[in-house]
């Protein structure tokens, strides 16, 4: 179960949800308007918690059940798929698991109940009577007909008997009445066929799929030689624990197509930890040892991580490009405890750096990593979001060094989150992610690992909105810095940026030792706009000390102009006005005044035909 959101609808609910967010690993989210200074915010409680179910999080939510449950109400529909949803007074004296019993929110809810000093209100009737619930086997085990669970649960509740056949620890284990010539049959077994009727069929995962292939193999011939590797052993495809391979194919589409084609993880071991198991394998290969460093790839996989007590179920079975083998261990394989996974390298842009303007795809990727890598007040910017985190902190300067450790630890299977401010595609890590992967010089499970790019509220669009629409119509953004782009090249860009007459953000304006840069712009485009042009100067935007102002091109000033300040140029087409309450606005029309006149082309739909 992934961690899950306490939502709260206001500060006196801190406390308590600070106690649960300590024993569940969780994070808190609260109301824009009361709170302050949590993991995320939202402004509609309802699109909120609707967005949070949809998605599968787990729900803790200090608030009336009443309500919780009159919003989560539209979504009520598949009982087999709802996440756990747990309602919690606010001063922590009642917790009730709502939705999702069976999936986890009873045992959140009693985790709970017990960091709070309280009782958790479990009515689920299996949970009471015997204390296991039949249609939510623990980890390591399948149900392959849950549908049928309701029904042989009311008959056990109104005193049946079950019968057991096979062996599952937890069943044993249960307050069930057993009997020979039980009304209800419990059937333990990996053979791939349909449930009888009267039978609930559980499925151990003790079985994997070891994948081996060649470079850029075909997905659906993988698929079809597991399926077909599986029909031949005649197992159940829910007694699959995992789909395991070498690194090298960490990042073998073939590999993980496989993976999701049975709703299982892939791993992935060394090739010094499958030549380990070349004594065990049924079809060593020297041509494999060759390539790879192993004398056999699915064979290999499949041995390590079934362990030493396992065996293979079914030897290597090849198709033109892909080799299956089929490994079977005596209890139930816990995946994430062999092998690793392909690890993730989550590219984020937080924005200014308020959780208010941070977009809720962020705020889950930041949840989701172990580990956290950036310049030290960006990872500050987080807040709560950071607690739990390993952090990886860099100073200002540092950009490959931090880009490369955080792709040294994806390497190593986690999941990082590589934290930019504004936008991680605008003048940040994401180009420089992408930059050392095609140059190469990375570590092989570096260069394998997931990326996933997240876009976030850029500094030009932050000034701009603080300050009006500016960037109404064509603009540009170019950067004065010349660390890393030859002055004369700026040069250049500003002239033509100038004589096109587009708006120009400008980013690193200044610096403590560049000062003339900003000047020369100024300077260029005076040449081909009016005096009177607005500029916007924002500085410190989403943060404390965030100011906001508008010049005139003639009058913008470089000592007015800091490092964290964002310079946006109108075109010749830009306006400013002032409204009743004295605010200063800019912006500019959306047509050209030759051809719009006033400025307000397409009618006012507020969108461009």
């Amino acid at each position: 179960m992934s961690k899950p959101a306490i939502v709260i609808l206001s500060d006196s609910a801190r406390p308590v949800a600070e106690r649960i967010a300590a024993v569940t690993g969780g994070t808190i989210h609260g109301a824009s308007a009361r709170c302050a200074d949590v993991a995320v915010n939202f402004d509609s409680v309802a699109t909120h918690l609707q967005a949070l179910y949809a998605e599968g999080r787990p729900i803790v939510a200090l608030m009336a059940t009443g309500a919780l449950v009159r919003m989560l109400a539209p979504l009520l529909a598949d009982k087999l798929r709802e996440p756990p949803v747990v309602a919690v007074a606010e001063d922590g004296s009642a917790v009730v698991p709502l939705l999702g019993g069976h999936h986890g929110a009873n045992d959140l809810a009693r985790a709970i109940a017990a960091a709070l000093g309280t009782a958790a209100a479990i009515t689920t009737a299996g949970d009471l009577r015997f204390g296991v619930a039949l249609d939510a086997p623990p980890p390591g085990w399948r149900l392959e007909n849950p549908d049928f669970a309701k029904s042989a649960m009311a008959e056990l509740v109104a005193g049946g008997t079950a019968r057991l056949a096979g062996s599952a620890p937890w069943l044993e284990a249960a307050r069930l009445k057993l009997a020979a010539d039980g009304d209800v049959l419990l059937t333990v077994t990996d053979a791939a066929r349909a449930p009888n009727p009267g039978e609930l069929l559980y499925r151990t995962q003790n079985l994997v799929l070891g994948i081996g292939s060649e470079r850029g193999a075909p997905v659906d011939e993988a698929i079809a030689l597991a399926e077909a590797t599986l029909a031949e052993a005649g197992v159940s495809k829910l007694a699959i624990a995992c789909v395991v391979s070498i690194d090298l194919k960490a990042d073998e589409p073939a590999v993980h197509a496989v993976a999701a084609h049975f709703g299982v993880p892939a791993r992935f071991f060394a090739a010094s930890a499958l030549e380990a198991e070349a004594p065990r394998l049924e079809t060593p290969s020297e041509i494999v040892f060759a390539e790879t460093g192993c004398h056999g790839v699915a064979e290999g996989a499949a041995l390590a991580a079934v362990g030493a007590e396992g065996r293979l179920r079914l030897a290597k079975r090849k198709s033109r490009r892909v080799t299956a083998a089929l490994g079977e261990a005596p209890h139930p394989v816990d995946a994430a405890r062999i092998g690793r996974a392909r690890g993730t390298l989550f590219v984020v842009g937080i924005g200014p750096g308020g959780a208010e303007w941070r977009s809720p795809e962020v705020s889950r990727m930041v949840a989701e990593a172990t580990d956290l890598v950036g310049y030290s007040l960006y990872l500050d910017l987080l807040g709560p979001l950071a607690d739990g985190k390993t952090r990886h902190d860099f100073a200002l300067g540092e950009e490959e060094t931090r880009v490369r450790h955080a792709m040294l630890l994806a390497g190593e299977g986690r999941r990082v989150a590589l934290i930019c401010s504004g936008d991680a595609g605008i003048y940040a890590m994401a180009t420089l992610v992408f930059e050392l992967i095609e140059k190469g010089g990375l570590d092989d499970g570096a260069r394998r690992a997931e990326i996933v790019v997240s876009p976030g509220i850029s500094a030009l669009q932050a000034a701009a909105a603080r300050a009006g629409a500016p960037l109404g119509h064509d603009f540009c953004t170019i950067s004065l810095s010349d660390l890393l782009t030859p002055w004369a090249d700026i040069q250049t860009r500003v002239r033509a940026a100038a004589a096109a007459d587009f708006v120009i953000a400008f980013y690193n304006p200044v610096s403590r030792k560049r000062r003339t840069q900003l000047a020369f712009a100024r300077d260029a485009l005076l040449q081909h706009r009016p005096a009177e042009t607005p500029v916007i100067l924002a500085t410190n935007l989403g943060r404390p000390g965030e100011r906001v102002r508008i010049v005139t091109l003639a009058e913008l000033d470089v000592d007015d102009v800091d490092m964290l300040t964002v310079v946006i140029v109108g075109s010749s087409e830009s306006r400013c006005f002032t409204t009743g309450d004295g605010k200063a606005w800019a912006y500019t029309p959306r047509g050209y005044a030759g051809k719009a006149g006033t400025g307000m082309a397409g009618g006012s739909k507020g969108e461009t035909a």
